[in-house]
């Protein structure tokens, strides 16, 4: 891994590259179509500006806290890419953190990926049914989900000021989103929805273990 012990910033073509790859990757999985779904697909997207021009670009955080805490940083040369890892840079360096955080990040995009694409598939199949049968029988929103769980996954990936600041805006907008989306469904289906609701969390799914008297 000599690569990681290089300067690797000021690259603005893999900047605008990663931007526009993994932008069209979730454009194709998500396919917005209404100016929610470009809403939603819009926030995010400025997560991604956001991750990229400091993953490649300019190192806004490390310069940041290097001027910050001068000579108490915990790396010496903390301009390579390895050391440009915050996570990497906060435990002295360590390759083992990054070994183990960078594979385990992008399993997190691609699970993120995989359940917008179900959850997209399942409500646009519907036809304007209502949907609970699928993922949606775990999960109201499998959509937000989704976005939340690739967001953590790139924090984990590439952590930055901005991005760990942006993290909690951008849940905070899904679930504002998510409960905009629901008075209408429960406008459309009054009963149903209710129910519905009642039973199935929004976002993440329940996890109940039986007991038994011995």
């Amino acid at each position: 891994m000599h690569f990681l012990n290089e300067y690797a910033y000021g690259l603005w073509g893999a900047v605008i590259f990663n931007i526009l790859m993994f932008g069209s990757f979730v454009y194709m999985v998500f396919r917005p179509r209404t100016k929610r779904d470009w809403r939603t697909m819009g926030v995010f997207t400025s997560f991604m500006v956001a991750l990229f021009a400091e993953m490649f670009g300019f190192p806004l955080t490390i310069y940041l806290l290097t001027s910050l805490l001068g000579n108490r940083y915990p790396v010496l040369d903390p301009f390579t890419h390895l050391n440009g890892h915050l996570w990497v840079a906060m435990a002295g360096g360590s390759e083992w953190v990054y070994t183990i955080l960078h594979p385990l990040s992008n399993l997190l995009i691609f699970v993120g990926l995989a359940v917008i694409s179900v959850g997209w598939k399942g409500i646009h199949r519907a036809g304007g049914e209502l949907v609970t049968a699928g993922i949606y029988n775990y999960v109201r929103h499998p959509q937000y989900t989704g976005f939340i769980i690739i967001i953590i996954g790139f924090l984990l990936q590439w952590p930055t000021i901005i991005t760990l600041v942006m993290a909690p805006v951008l849940i905070i907008t899904y679930r504002r989103l998510a409960r905009r989306e629901e008075a209408v469904m429960i406008e459309e289906f009054p009963g149903e929805y209710q129910q519905y609701k009642e039973r199935v969390p929004a976002f993440f799914p329940r996890f109940r273990m039986n007991y038994q008297d011995s």
